[in-house]
């Protein structure tokens, strides 16, 4: 029997504001969905794939435009509605040309009360491929404690469980992250993070950064240790899958740059597309990079990225010009 939904994905969702200058100066401020789950949702959907998104939101305005804007993306919502609690909010100041920065008010937000019983409803569709990160296991213990119970009952299950590290210096530490990360890395089929945050998940601490030899350290042991792929995202240098078999890189699709947040979850919404089309290591790694690829090139954290029809755009149509 095949499953029901092709990626279940489970985390908070929150409204954005973004301002195109500094905040203090006021202006405009436009609204979006944002969330790294939600990123991945809407990149594997547009691509074709059956997606649910399982959450909570308040009993407000912010959640309904959540969940419509969800819904119009052809995404099934696994919801519960807190009317005690509002739906978390972010504010996105874009400061400069090359620095964007993140205020968060989601503390005691709905999408904190991710609970272990949200988790059973949400697995009941039986999909086939798990995604979490470490953002929403820092939310709360509560919603640590549904991440932790997620993975562990996805694995058992047989479902394909995939984890992105995702740190958010903003919502806890290092050391706080690695107590909870490198335990729960154990039960992912798939392991994503940025070269920086590769050391979250070692079972001793390496430092702010990652060498190329402590990089493939960590991977061998995270391998031997059961986990099937280390993906190892490096921004503009491309990225890298560590197996068994070895190892493959990637260098990341040549573009103009305009908006990088958003970039690692396109690139994870890629990877896993591919994995369920059936495609190997290097078809994942190359779909990831288009979707990385798309997602910097233009704004927001996810309207821009392709539908399956657009997927070859880059590479057939030369920069600067206009399809006609």
């Amino acid at each position: 029997m095949s499953a029901a939904v092709d990626l279940l994905t489970f985390g908070e969702s929150m409204v954005s504001l973004r301002s195109g200058g500094p905040l203090s100066a006021g202006g405009r401020l436009d609204m979006h969905v944002a969330g790294a789950e939600s990123n991945v949702s809407v990149g594997v959907a547009r691509l074709g794939h059956s997606v649910t998104w399982a959450g909570v939101v308040g009993a407000d305005p912010h959640g309904e435009y959540i969940l419509r804007q969800l819904r119009s993306e052809r995404i099934a919502t696994q919801h519960r509605v807190d009317a005690t609690r509002p739906t978390g909010v972010m504010f996105l100041e874009r400061r400069t040309a090359d620095i964007t920065r993140a205020f968060y008010y989601r503390a005691g937000s709905a999408g904190s009360t991710l609970s272990r019983e949200d988790v059973d409803r949400a697995l009941a569709a039986g999909p086939r491929v798990l995604h979490l990160t470490g953002i929403t296991a820092a939310l709360s213990p509560e919603a640590r404690q549904a991440v932790e119970y997620a993975a562990e009952r996805a694995a058992a299950k047989g479902i394909v469980v995939s984890l992105d590290v995702n740190y958010r210096s903003r919502l806890w530490s290092r050391d706080e992250a690695r107590a909870v990360l490198q335990p729960l890395a154990l039960h992912a089929n798939i392991l994503i993070a940025s070269d920086d945050e590769l050391d979250l998940v070692a079972a001793e601490p390496l430092g702010e950064g990652s060498s190329d030899d402590a990089e493939s350290t960590i991977a061998a042991s995270l391998l031997e240790q059961g986990v099937g792929e280390v993906v190892v995202k490096r921004g503009a240098a491309g990225a890298v899958v560590h197996t068994a078999d070895g190892r493959i890189e990637a260098p990341a699709v040549a573009v103009t740059s305009i908006d990088t947040v958003g970039a690692g979850d396109a690139f994870t919404a890629g990877y896993l597309s591919a994995l369920l089309d059936g495609g190997d290591v290097a078809c994942r790694l190359q779909r990831a990079a288009v979707l990385g690829a798309f997602a910097v090139s233009t704004a927001g954290d996810w309207e821009g990225l392709p539908n399956r029809d657009e997927l070859s755009m880059l590479d057939t149509t030369a920069s600067g010009t206009t399809q006609r």
